[in-house]
């Protein structure tokens, strides 16, 4: 995969940072991360500026990230599917609440610290209708530290590019899987705690 990313910033430059980095916002299967890490070891020996490769990335990261809300808020089949079935409208209406607590930091930590799960909270957004503001704002300052961390790294780092791109991608999934884990967990232990309350 790392000599994939090579390939591909070495034959398209710039315009594939942005290009990819739009796509993996809204979910598709693309190396981001890697791929910036492959930028900014260019941008390290001359062959692209840094410049050119920070703004790309940020760029595409942003439109990817609102063209995510934007579809999902629009989406009307979507939000009469939710509406029609009583249990997927409570579940609206809890996600509204939670989003509505909590959505500023789930979209910047999921930007890049659990960026995996970016492109869902997108979505999620959108469906629930999160203000879209505090949204950009938020996905904004997470996508400077995601932009800037990886391609700096890239930068610093650019003759261990492989080995960096696995240790990070492991740290990421790490993350993603534990705090999953925790979810769950949480989740599991409110319904058990509502069951044994209705039982007693």
């Amino acid at each position: 995969m790392s000599a994939l990313a090579l390939s591909l910033v070495a034959d398209y430059g710039v315009p594939i940072v942005f290009c990819v980095t739009f796509l993996s916002c809204l979910a598709l299967p693309v190396p981001s991360s890697l791929l910036m890490l492959a930028s900014g070891g260019f941008a390290a020996t001359g062959d692209l500026a840094l410049s050119a490769v920070l703004l790309a990335a940020f760029a595409g990261a942003v439109m990817g990230d609102n063209s995510g809300y934007w579809i999902a808020r629009r989406s009307k089949r979507f939000g009469d599917w939710l509406g029609r079935n009583p249990k997927r409208a409570a579940l609206r209406k809890k996600g509204e609440a939670y989003m509505d607590k909590w959505g500023g930091s789930s979209v910047f930590f999921s930007c890049w610290l659990v960026a995996p799960l970016g492109p869902y909270v997108n979505y999620i957004s959108g469906l629930t209708r999160f203000t879209w503001v505090r949204f950009a704002m938020w996905g904004i300052l997470g996508e400077i530290v995601w932009v800037g961390l990886y391609v700096g790294l890239g930068y610093s780092f650019a003759d261990n590019i492989g080995a960096l791109s696995d240790l990070l991608g492991n740290i990421s999934g790490f993350v993603t899987a534990a705090l999953m884990t925790f979810g769950l967990g949480l989740w599991l232990w409110k319904v058990s705690a509502k069951h044994a309350k209705q039982s007693n």
